[in-house]
């Protein structure tokens, strides 16, 4: 497929009454894996992953180049659609997103960390111009950060504040509102209410309602985040302290690379 075919089933993959589940990847080897398995219908990178696997903390640590050059190669990998997690845009969102797009890269999440709703929305409207401007109908899953940097406000604060920043990132042409955080039932069916059945996106997480409750209260998205990467290191733990104490290989462990 063409970027521009690419984006078209992103988009569509959001709208599609079917909930978008994408278990997140940070290397080739990982995308090639999650890209095989029955029912991928398309990648997201994690930020998270990605800069520990180079050695950097999360929050736009890790040089941009390196974060590009990572997504574009897990983009040339796969043949399904990929979303990059872009952070909060590395300083100049359009920017970012026209070089991710330069990379294969067809949609985002860029976060708000907060900013003032006017600068945040202008960083959306930049992220959106930058698709127009290389002819790419690029997916932005605008993310806002009410429910991670809101301190011990009240629920019905932050689900107000989530929607009043959800509804003006949709308004600013975003295709889905991200909101992460430990979110139950109740809270998730409010945010769609607000929002707008199908424009929201959660991130799996313990304690998050599964996915066959999230798809019933019009979930559009759900997402792993660095969940994945530590399944992987846990199962790495785990075999390596049984090799170590005189154990052998997992029975089971396949050939994926």
């Amino acid at each position: 497929m063409t970027p521009q075919e690419k984006a078209a089933e992103l988009l569509r993959l959001h709208t599609d009454p079917e909930l978008l589940v994408l278990v997140n990847v940070w290397d080739v080897a990982s995308a090639t894996t999650v890209a095989a398995l029955p029912g991928t219908r398309a990648l997201a990178t994690a930020s998270h992953s990605i800069a520990a696997t180079f050695g950097y903390p999360d929050g736009e640590q890790i040089p941009l180049e390196t974060m590009l050059d990572m997504v574009g190669r897990i983009a040339a990998a796969v043949e399904q659609p990929v979303s990059a997690d872009l952070e909060a845009g590395y300083g100049d969102a359009g920017e970012t997103v026209r070089r991710a797009i330069g990379v294969g890269v067809v949609g985002a999440n860029i976060e708000d960390r907060m900013a003032p709703l006017e600068q945040a929305v202008a960083a959306v409207r930049a992220v959106v111009a930058a698709g127009e401007a290389e002819g790419v109908p690029f997916v932005l899953n605008a993310r806002t950060d009410a429910f991670l940097l809101a301190g011990e406000e009240p629920l019905d604060v932050l689900v107000a504040e989530a929607v009043e920043r959800g509804r003006a990132f949709l308004d600013a042409g975003a295709a889905c509102v991200f909101v992460p955080g430990r979110l139950d039932e109740d809270t998730v069916a409010r945010l769609v209410e607000g929002i707008g059945e199908r424009r929201v996106s959660v991130v799996g997480v313990p304690g998050t309602p599964p996915p066959s409750r999230l798809a019933a209260l019009g979930v559009a998205r759900v997402s792993y985040g660095p969940w994945p990467q530590r399944v992987a290191l846990t199962a790495l733990a785990e075999a390596g302290e049984s090799i170590l104490a005189g154990g052998a290989l997992p029975e089971g462990t396949r050939l994926l690379t």
